[in-house]
């Protein structure tokens, strides 16, 4: 929590008041996601020991190592980042600006407008990876802009935004299954396998898409990230402090979509992700706030560790590493119900 005592770095007119256990949690749970991407990096037939994937990293590992490190595994791997992070951001911003856990863009038909807009282009316009991505964006704007519009009633609030949006996820659920009713076989079968969520045979074209959400939209987040604690205190506490709050929410609001919609689009829709990223963040942080940097960190952990386990467990990276997320985040789910029956919340 940030208090009079809290530390202030100055530069010049600017001053930045931070809190140190949130900087320290944020590099241990970097530094847990570099060691589970190094460790994911020498898992597979061709075993490698971390200090041999650090070294052929750096130019100078075994013989053979560079193609199988630096071309199959990389991609995979810093995909599988990129999109945690991503989700994980997203997941705090929906969370703050609807003061509501269960406000992730996977469970208010976000993630699932993406999803759909994705599965037209691949499903009707047989796309490849840029295609793709831009179908889902377009899908997950066009649900975003719907469900805002539907949920507007002089001003936005976050239970009317969640409530439009597990309708609208609905509806999507079934205009996904009309898709793949009237698919053939083939483009059914890509469809369903992308829509798991999976890292399996991730290129250099899907990193490029997952961080291009980060580069454009990430920046935008952080510089917002002050109006998000201030909104999520109410808007007329919001706009007393001299922020706009339907402005600032439109543009977090597209924030957050995009970047759903490009780590939909890198690595199709991986559950639970963007819901759990944040408070298992905010119980590390233990600070109040959207905790966006952390619970970025925690979601690029969480996917990294997932894809670690379909590969480790099964001995393989068939299994699509949405299969893992979703029971992880459905145990996680049930843990969280039962605490807050226990608390006598629900």
């Amino acid at each position: 929590m940030l208090t009079e005592r809290t530390p202030v770095l100055r530069t010049g007119r600017y001053s930045l008041r931070y809190d140190p256990r949130t900087l320290l949690v944020c590099a241990l749970i970097a530094a847990l996601t570099a060691a589970t991407a190094v460790l994911a990096l020498g898992t597979g037939s061709y075993q490698l020991s971390p200090a041999e994937v650090v070294r052929t990293l750096a130019g100078s590992g075994p013989p053979g190592a560079d193609f199988i490190v630096l071309d199959l595994r990389l991609p995979r791997a810093l995909v599988a980042v990129l999109v945690g992070f991503g989700m994980g951001m997203a997941g705090a911003v929906f969370q703050s600006l609807t003061r509501n856990p269960l406000g992730s863009p996977d469970i208010t038909g976000f993630g699932n407008g993406a999803s759909a807009g994705a599965l037209v282009a691949i499903i009707l316009f047989d796309a490849g990876a840029p295609q793709t991505a831009l179908g889902a964006v377009c899908g997950g704007f066009a649900t975003a802009a719907a469900v805002y519009l539907l949920a507007w009633q002089r001003g936005v609030h976050g239970y009317r935004l969640v409530l439009v949006g597990i309708g609208a996820s609905a509806v999507l659920g079934s205009a996904t299954s009309f898709l793949y009713v009237r698919a053939d076989i083939g483009k059914a079968a890509q469809a369903a396998a992308w829509m798991i969520g999976s890292l399996n045979a991730r290129d250099w074209t899907d990193v490029r898409v997952a961080a291009l959400g980060l580069v454009l939209l990430a920046p935008v987040v952080l510089a917002c990230t002050r109006r998000l604690a201030l909104l999520e205190m109410g808007d007329d506490t919001a706009a007393a402090l001299g922020v706009p709050p339907e402005r600032s929410r439109l543009v977090l609001l597209g924030a957050g979509t995009g970047l759903t919609a490009l780590a939909v689009a890198a690595a199709g829709p991986l559950p639970f992700v963007a819901m759990a990223a944040p408070q298992l963040a905010r119980r590390l942080t233990r600070a109040p706030g959207p905790n966006v940097l952390p619970a970025a960190w925690t979601g690029a952990l969480l996917v990294s560790a997932a894809d670690l386990a379909t590969q480790r467990v099964t001995g393989s990276a068939i299994l699509p590493v949405g299969v893992v997320t979703g029971v992880a985040g459905g145990a996680y789910l049930a843990w969280l119900l039962r605490g807050e029956r226990r608390a006598g919340r629900v």
